[in-house]
């Protein structure tokens, strides 16, 4: 049977069954255009072997197009009104399709293994502003089973997820990512096919984890990585050599690191890769002790934010 998908009648009617009105606090805007949710699904690259853990289902049009993938999905819903109605939508729509599926009522950044037994494959998610940087760090490190994140966020997020070293939107995101695998773009999406409309444009983007990955990746060297990059991005004006001098002990010592690590100590660190990062901190002999920086904002104002 072919699962029916919701379209923008169906998104209105069944929110106002409920009672429900989007709530700017959680980014609600609810995808109501099948090609849309058809579109995210086959970027995904997920078949029936898959997984599926979603973010935010909101009113169930994602979700109804992973299920019609063959898909098992496990949604993760913080508003408490969407993930209980969320069974029954699936139920209404996709008959016996709806074992495969099941609801968390709970906040993604505090979402662990232990809720989880049955590991996902994969994270398909429309994900708000705010959030979508950290849940992003959060679920990659804590959910190693997960092979492809394919999300859709507001284009600006997209963009400096996608972002290649010394270009402008090119910033902590962008690095940390790239810790755990291969980010690319996969397009732009109208604010039309939501609802309500935001006033800005979503992008798409698709993380691949490495088979292999060239460094070590458990939680005490990440973090070590991590404090290195935001040590970087917290002097952007500074060259490598001032930047770090505080870490190296001075700036002959920094340089000297730098120099190891091949990476001329005049660059910027904006102009760093993940690779560049992961050496320098391999071939420092006490990385061990590395000083955290203090928090370097990465968001810029609250636009629009939304969640499917």
């Amino acid at each position: 049977m072919t699962i029916r998908l919701l379209g923008r009648t169906e998104i209105r009617h069944l929110a106002k069954s409920i009672d429900f009105r989007p709530r700017k606090s959680f980014g609600q805007n609810f995808v109501h255009d099948a090609n849309t949710v058809r579109r995210i699904v086959s970027a995904s690259g997920i078949n029936r072997a898959d997984h599926v853990l979603e973010v935010g289902p909101g009113l169930g049009s994602l979700t109804l197009a992973l299920l019609d993938r063959g898909a098992r999905v496990t949604a993760v819903e913080i508003d408490p009104v969407l993930a209980r109605q969320l069974p029954i939508t699936i139920a209404d729509h996709s008959h016996s399709e709806a074992n495969r599926f099941k609801v968390i009522n709970q906040d993604i950044l505090t979402f662990e293994q232990s809720e989880m037994p049955d590991p996902p494959t994969a994270v398909v998610a429309n994900l708000p502003y705010n959030v979508a940087v950290p849940a992003l760090l959060h679920l990659l490190a804590e959910f190693p089973s997960i092979r492809t994140v394919m999300v859709m966020v507001q284009a600006e997020v997209a963009e400096r997820l996608a972002a290649e070293p010394g270009g402008k939107d090119y910033g902590i995101p962008s690095v940390k990512m790239r810790f755990f695998g291969n980010v690319r773009r996969y397009g732009m999406v109208s604010p039309t096919v939501f609802w309500p409309i935001p006033r800005v444009y979503s992008g798409l983007v698709r993380i691949d984890r490495y088979e292999t990955s060239k460094w070590p990746t458990d939680p005490e060297f990440r973090q070590q990585v991590f404090d290195l990059i935001d040590i970087a991005f917290a002097q952007r004006r500074k060259t490598s050599r001032n930047a770090f001098a505080e870490w190296a002990g001075s700036g002959n010592e920094s340089a000297s690191r730098l120099l190891a690590a091949s990476i001329d100590p005049s660059r910027r660190g904006e102009t760093l890769a993940i690779d560049d990062f992961v050496r320098l901190l391999k071939r420092s002999s006490d990385w061990h002790v590395v000083p955290k920086a203090e928090p370097v904002a990465e968001v810029v104002a609250d636009e629009e934010t939304h969640v499917s």
